[in-house]
């Protein structure tokens, strides 16, 4: 057994199809009267609802979470939740939204309380993300982790299945860098694996069948596992890639992450083996980068930084700015490595196979 170090984050978790029912009884138990609900434009319905629920406890909607939280969206919601004397958040949708809230809470020390649609893990972790000046900045805060967070499979019945394959892939991303990260542990490597497995089987079959309530509550439940890894241990060089491309080059975020894993699980298989063969192994597949280029191929999810919005005129500012500032991982990548990163981007960018 090697050493390590293990530190729980303090935090509530609901989760059951109709959980959502439960709401109110949840803003009572944080100690709130008056929340702000959040969302972004296409999920104010959604927020509709939930403020509907919390009736006289609900300050009001501010629905224009957009992706990578910009710095001036964070100030106006900020000022928003001032304003109508929020005493917490209450975040429905996806990684945007509860980014927005993470904003939020940074400044105000809000309580928030999450309820994610889709299977960005950001909910389970104490990791924040803002873009200023087209550069994304990320940290830890132990104040924008969500203090509650309700997983209702029903409210994610509703996702559009590409979304739900990038989304459901992204999740993936957390664990299997969790896999081969410097401060892993063996609570969360249990976690990754369980994780990443419980999403390759719900994937095919919220293709086939979107509505599979069991197959959604897998998912919810591989990405509530995926983000618990992701809050607690660090990560490597896909998402320093991925944190690049999409507040750089304002890629949409899941289906970075979608793209890019494969090519950098390729990148490290010879320094991390060990967490090859797991990622594999809960994969079902002979190869673990092979393994995440097929599972996002063959339900219909997109392989190739062209045909996501990137441009090929961007993948050299884009190996220069991944370099620059090097996040720890098994393989180092910093200036000395801009060619072979450059390389990946290609590959990532034509679609090629991960090598």
């Amino acid at each position: 057994m090697r050493d390590f170090v293990y530190t729980s984050q303090p935090q509530r978790v609901v989760f059951g199809a109709g959980s959502l029912q439960h709401l109110a009884r949840e803003i009572e138990a944080l100690g709130a009267r008056r929340a702000l609900v959040l969302s972004t434009p296409e999920q104010r319905g959604q927020a509709e609802r939930v403020a509907a629920m919390l009736g006289a406890h609900a300050a009001g909607i501010f629905d224009r979470a957009v992706m990578h939280v910009p710095i001036e969206t964070a100030r106006e919601a900020r000022e928003v939740a001032r304003k109508l004397g929020a005493d917490c958040a209450v975040a429905i949708g996806g990684g945007s939204t509860t980014g927005l809230g993470k904003a939020i809470a940074l400044d105000s020390g809000l309580p928030i309380l999450a309820i994610p649609t889709t299977y960005a893990g950001s909910e389970m972790t104490p990791i924040y993300g803002l873009t200023e000046a087209g550069l994304k900045k990320t940290g830890k805060d132990p104040r924008v982790l969500p203090r509650t967070v309700i997983y209702d499979p029903e409210l994610s019945r509703s996702l559009p299945v590409g979304l739900s394959v990038t989304s459901g892939i992204n999740a993936i991303a957390h664990a299997a860098e969790g896999l081969y990260a410097q401060d892993s542990n063996p609570v969360m490597d249990l976690m990754a694996q369980e994780g990443i497995a419980a999403i390759a089987r719900a994937l095919p079959v919220i293709r086939r069948q979107p509505d599979d309530i069991d197959a959604r509550a897998d998912a919810l439940y591989g990405a509530w596992l995926c983000g618990t890894v992701l809050g607690n241990v660090g990560m490597a060089l896909h998402h320093k890639l991925c944190h690049t491309l999409g507040g750089s080059f304002n890629l949409p975020h899941a289906e970075v992450h979608t793209v890019v894993l494969p090519h950098a699980i390729a990148f490290n298989a010879e320094a991390a083996p060990r967490a090859m063969a797991l990622i594999a192994k809960a994969l079902g597949a002979e190869s673990a980068p092979a393994g995440l280029q097929a599972l996002a191929r063959d339900n219909g999810a997109p392989v190739a930084l062209k045909d996501i919005g990137m441009k090929a005129e961007d993948l050299d500012r884009a190996a220069d700015i991944a370099v620059g500032n090097p996040y720890w991982n098994p393989r180092p990548f910093g200036p000395a490595e801009r060619d072979a990163i450059r390389a990946l981007l290609q590959r990532a960018f034509d679609g090629d196979p991960p090598r």
